[in-house]
């Protein structure tokens, strides 16, 4: 017993280190999913409707934001183990590396958004045993993403540079950042979506306004503060002079990074995936599904952060040669935040039977969500256990291994269980998704053998 406790609960020391980092990330995570939440209660007062058009937008516009979290999360890898060698120039090339790949998918992105959206939207739509219209969810979001596209530019430079900062140990700017465009977009969601001060309630197109208007803030904000505190971003000396990237580097973020960028685009398409299949169900499940993923994003901030942590700490021990210490950190974190969700979990539980009734929609739509959020509070500490996983494996460079743990599960497993069950069987919409989602319990026990093989154990910026 003594020997387990050593190995899965660390010191003052050590929380206070891994919270450091992580309660600044919580922060800045809860208030931006907190006012995503209010945006959504927002919208969904003025109409089930506008609700969903925009939930089906903002899923479409998730396959981006995730196609641009992967693009920089490889070149990170990089980032905290040359931040752990105190390598700034190393540090350079990878902020490099990740501007050109996120402004690639930028444009690909405008691109497939602007002239697909139409057809995509409607892989949605379907009216069995719904209330509400086709034709005018249809029309609100292709208003709503015809807005936000806009967002995309400025959200491509903001996880260019805060993942960078994150990696070389500076969350709090961040955090501020996203403090400051969460009231922005708050305040404007609540001028154009209701028409205030004069000016016209655009509801659902309101609300895109106010996203893009908050993602121009908090780039300026980011950007600005890095490039004027050279002393403490020492990385940004030079970054525009060129765009020369050593070509070893460049081979080595692409034998790594490349599979992390597949990874997040086959999961985001996956879970978009997975949305229309259950879609066919009828609109009444997409929009209890968005009011309920809405909540459980909120209590998510806790292990998300943690994870995001994982990546920091262990990914720093391993540049820096600490191999032993690398593998008990990891332990430990993972531990404590499958732990603490256990008690997240009986939150989100409580509030499942009050958070519904705030929409303005029909009482099956309540309902239906409310059984959703149970089933996400059910499972909740085993995507804590997955999350740490996940980035724990992945912060030694093994992204072969968490592209098939990650991407090739759902694609394999989760989405023809879910295709088979909501297009072949009358097995109603609840039973469906907690079948679905408890898939993922044998994905947990996959990553724990995984774990504690330790071949995860890398340090890939060593010399020579």
């Amino acid at each position: 017993m003594q020997q387990w406790r050593e190995k899965l609960i660390g010191d003052r020391k050590f929380y206070r280190r891994l919270f450091r980092i992580a309660v600044p990330m919580m922060i800045q995570m809860g208030i931006t999913n907190f006012a995503s939440m209010l945006d959504n209660i927002m919208v969904g007062k003025i109409g089930t409707e506008q609700m969903t058009g925009v939930a089906i937008a903002n899923q479409l516009v998730f396959v981006y934001n995730l196609l641009v979290f992967g693009a920089v999360s490889g070149p990170g890898i990089f980032t905290a183990q040359f931040f752990g060698q105190r390598n700034h120039e190393g540090i350079r090339y990878t902020v490099r590396f990740k501007l050109i790949c996120c402004g690639i998918i930028t444009v690909l992105g405008l691109i497939v958004m602007g002239s697909s959206g139409e057809p995509l939207i409607r892989m949605y739509l379907h009216q069995e045993g719904s209330t509400g219209s086709i034709a005018d969810t249809l029309v609100y979001g292709l208003d709503y993403l015809h807005i936000v596209m806009l967002s995309f530019i400025p959200f491509a430079f903001v996880q260019a540079y805060a993942g960078t900062l994150k990696e070389t140990g500076e969350t709090l700017l961040p955090m501020k950042a996203g403090l400051i465009s969460v009231l922005v977009n708050l305040v404007l969601n609540y001028i154009f979506i209701y028409g205030k001060f004069g000016v016209p309630a655009l509801g659902a197109s309101g609300a895109a306004i106010g996203t893009v208007a908050a993602r121009i803030v908090e780039m300026l904000i980011i950007v600005v503060w890095t490039h004027r505190k050279k002393e403490r971003n020492p990385f940004v000396v030079g970054l525009y002079r060129g765009l020369h990237i050593p070509k070893e580097l460049v081979r080595k973020i692409f034998i790594k990074g490349f599979p992390l960028l597949l990874n997040e685009g086959l999961w985001a398409s996956g879970m978009a995936m997975l949305m229309q299949c259950y879609s066919v169900r009828g609109l009444d499940v997409v929009a209890a599904m968005n009011i309920s993923n809405t909540l459980n994003n909120l209590f998510n901030v806790v292990f998300l952060s943690i994870g995001n942590s994982v990546a920091i700490i262990v990914g720093q021990l391993l540049g820096a040669g600490r191999m032993k210490e690398a593998k008990h950190s990891a332990y430990k974190i993972i531990f404590c935040s499958t732990i603490l969700c256990i008690g997240i979990a009986m939150c989100l539980a409580g509030a499942s039977f009050v958070f519904p009734n705030v929409y303005e929609t029909t009482q099956r739509i309540r309902d239906l969500a409310k059984g959703f959020i149970l089933v996400l509070a059910v499972y909740m500490p085993v995507n804590a256990f997955l999350h740490a996983t996940y980035f724990t494996i992945r912060s030694g460079g093994k992204t072969i291994i968490t592209f098939l743990f990650d991407s090739g599960f759902i694609w394999c497993i989760t989405i023809p269980l879910a295709y088979c069950l909501s297009r072949f069987t009358a097995l109603p919409i609840l039973p469906l998704y907690f079948i679905c989602c408890g898939a993922d319990a044998v994905k947990a026990i996959v990553g724990f053998i995984l774990l504690i093989r330790g071949r995860w154990l890398n340090n890939l910026v060593e010399e020579g």
